[in-house]
């Protein structure tokens, strides 16, 4: 498989996990991963799984008339400014080829106690809403990871484990803590789950430096789209 598209299809298991944790049902095409409801927060309506996917076509599967509505267009190539998005950002798909990492493995989160003082961490405090269902822990492939310091969480990451790769996303450090922590945590906990397996995932702006520093490679651009109604 094409990395890039590999890439966009375990993200967009990841999408599907999530989405399924809070009771969704999304539809798995050819073209495109969809769903007809809002998805939780931070995540996207749509993602599109091959070059050239027609706007049309995943427009209509999902519910644009309501506030929120948005695709994430993995390979940079929807035009969706004429059907009222705009574009929110723009990332780079990355892939760490499989290998040994140095460094001690972050931690799986065991149950919804140790969830809440993570997403407490990944959050920073705040108390916006977030996509972290204590039944994602129960979701096939998806490993919820802590690196502590003293006993507190003070970095981490998600791994899901779809298309043949293991999808690294969701990652972070508390203030104070080194962002290479998180990274190295991260990767070295997915060698040790699934030796000889890729890692995929997306970043932009100072993580996706972090990201090259650790190993991975810039695959191609994605861009996230949100209507502006």
């Amino acid at each position: 498989m094409d990395p890039r598209a590999q890439a966009a299809r375990n993200n967009a298991a990841w999408c599907d996990a999530v989405c399924r944790s809070h009771g969704l049902q999304p539809r798995l095409g050819h073209r495109a991963w969809t769903s007809a409801v809002r998805t939780p927060p931070l995540h996207p309506d749509a993602v599109t799984l091959v070059p050239g996917a027609p706007a049309e076509d995943v427009l209509a599967r999902l519910d644009t008339g309501s506030p929120g509505c948005s695709v994430k267009d993995s390979f940079a190539d929807l035009h969706l400014a004429p059907a009222g998005f705009r574009m929110l950002f723009e990332a780079a798909w990355i892939r760490r080829g499989p290998g040994r990492v140095g460094g001690p493995a972050a931690e799986p989160v065991r149950d919804a106690g140790e969830l809440l003082e993570w997403v407490d961490a990944w959050s920073g405090g705040g108390d916006e809403p977030h996509p972290f269902s204590p039944a994602l822990l129960h979701e096939p492939g998806v490993t919820v990871l802590a690196v502590r310091e003293g006993g507190r969480v003070v970095a981490g990451g998600v791994l899901n484990l779809a298309a043949g790769a293991i999808g690294l996303s969701n990652v972070f450090a508390v203030e104070g803590t080194p962002p290479g922590a998180a990274w190295s945590g991260c990767t070295a906990a997915a060698a040790a789950l699934q030796p000889g397996t890729p890692l995929v995932g997306y970043e932009h702006g100072d993580d996706l430096a972090t990201a090259l520093e650790h190993g991975f490679e810039p695959l191609g651009p994605l861009r996230v789209w949100l209507a502006r109604r």
